[in-house]
Order: C-alpha cells, then structure tokens, then sequence
C-alpha cells in the first residue's frame, strides 16, 4: 500500500493529531480553482469554510470568480451590496460582508472585481487597509476564484499562501488540473498545491486520479503535490444545489458531509509548509495580486 493510500485510509478514524506549532496571527490566504468549470470548486469552497467554522476556525470566503459569481446562489441569499461600492467609498468592505448559511461571513463576486486591476495607487492602497482589517479577525481567508486560467486567476493563485486544486476523475478534468498545476508552478516556483478529487466513487478511484497528477508533476515539475482528500461523488450534494442549502448542513450525516469534515480536520492540522511562513499576509497578498 503507498503512504498517500495509507494516509487517505486512516483518515477517517484519525482526528486526534497532535495540534502543530501554531503559526504568527495573520490569516492563511488559500485560493480554492480549478482547470475546468463543472468540478463542484465553488461547492467545495463554501462547505469546506463551514466545516473548519464547525471546528471553531474563523473563516471568511470571498467569492473572486469574476465571471460566475455563485457563492450566495449557492446559500440561496443576494447580496445588496458587493466591491464596487467600496471602490467607490460608499461602503467600507466590512459593511458589504453578508452572514450567510451558518452564519458564514462571505465577500460576495461580481461588480466591482474586475475593477481591482485598474485602481490607482491610493485606491490600491485603502482597498488592502479595508482588507486587512477584515482578515485581521480570521484564520482563513478563502478565495474562490474562476475556473481554468485567466491572468487574474493566474494573479490570485500565485498570490495566495497556497492553492486547493479541485478535480474529478474525468479525464479533462485531470488534464486541465495539471495544466493549471503546470502554467502557475511556471510562474511561480514555490506555489504550495494541495489536490482534492471530488465526486470519487471510492478512496481507490481518488488514489489513482491524485497519483496522475502527483506522479506527472514530480517527473516534469519536480513538484511533491499532496492529495488532501476526496470526496464521494452523493446525490445528496445535488439534491442541496437545488435547495439552495449547502449539502453541510442539509444532510449533516451524508457520505460527502463526513468527508468534507474529515478533509477539514485534515487542512487544519497540516504543518504550515516553510514557503507559506515566510509570506507577507493579507496586504502582501492584495499588493502581489494586484500589481501591474
């Protein structure tokens, strides 16, 4: 059996890790993408936020995916408020934050995102001071960014402390992965990845599409990608879609609830890789995303 087969098994039942050395206040900066659209990353992102929160994380989503903004569909809310109306100072950032489903503070997408990348160096400025102060109060700080490639993905994920790849067993699905794996790692060297396989129909099948990736990105990339975990491939997940419910906390006892949770527990106790440690926090992170 291989360490990551042997590691994904005794997943389950291993919640008691010992905790590791606790990381300076500022909050971790995680982009959560994917290669292709259709991969359930935004599903993904908003009932992983909840199950870390259910774990006593302070957690807060921002949805960045400029063309597809789904994070409140998803919670069935509507936002009155979004960023342009901080860009244009009539909101400061912590007013336009909307509690969602688990009172889940969230960011919601669409106007105003696409305007981040033409501010002038003062609004620059009191966008990452209106940030900050935000992610001052958090552990995490998730970003749902678009899916595939854009160059302002291409700027959130090789901003961010580390980014989730979110994948299926499909074929695309893993190529494109890959693909994203390889265009930012040629970008940026020291990106941390962290691969999730979503709708698996079992720990086998997740095992053989993270050690495609994996295997392929060490050979030609030199990189060592860790399979976080996967998720079971549950109507119950559909069937809170059309709700409007996240499937977290409609079917708390589901198959893909208790792997969510069980991939939380998992995120939460990982050693902090070194090249996350030596990163300038939020407002490193807003500079670097938003440089020109």
């Amino acid at each position: 059996m291989s360490d990551q087969a042997q590691s994904l098994r005794q997943m389950a039942s291993q919640h008691e890790i010992s905790r590791p050395p606790k990381r300076s206040s500022q909050a971790r900066i995680v982009t959560v993408s994917s290669g292709k659209g259709g991969v359930g990353k935004s599903n993904f992102a908003l009932n992983f936020a909840l199950a870390l929160q259910s774990m006593g994380k302070r957690v807060l989503v921002f949805d960045a995916d400029i063309g597809m903004a789904n994070i409140d569909v998803l919670m069935g809310s509507s936002s009155k408020y979004n960023l342009a109306h901080v860009l244009r100072r009539e909101k400061t950032m912590a007013e336009i934050v909307q509690n969602g489903a688990g009172s889940l503070p969230y960011i919601p997408g669409g106007s105003g995102i696409s305007e981040l990348f033409s501010l002038s160096e003062q609004d620059l400025e009191y966008f990452a001071e209106q940030v900050e102060e935000l992610a001052a109060e958090m552990d995490y700080v998730f970003f749902d960014t678009g899916a595939g490639l854009s160059k302002e993905n291409l700027k959130f994920i090789t901003s961010a402390d580390e980014c989730l790849v979110i994948t299926t067993p499909e074929p695309t699905s893993i190529t494109d992965a890959y693909a994203l794996i390889k265009v930012v790692n040629g970008v940026q060297k020291d990106t941390v990845f962290k691969i999730i396989v979503n709708r698996a129909d079992n720990d086998n099948e997740a095992l053989q599409v993270a050690d495609k990736i994996s295997l392929v990105a060490h050979r030609f990339l030199g990189l060592n990608i860790p399979l976080l975990g996967y998720i079971h491939d549950d109507q119950h997940v559909t069937q809170s879609v059309k709700k409007q419910v996240p499937f977290s906390l409609a079917y708390p006892g589901c198959p893909a609830s208790k792997d969510i949770l069980r991939l939380a527990h998992r995120f939460a106790l990982m050693p902090v890789a070194a090249e996350i440690e030596t990163l300038a926090g939020i407002k490193g992170f807003i500079r670097k995303w938003l440089r020109r």
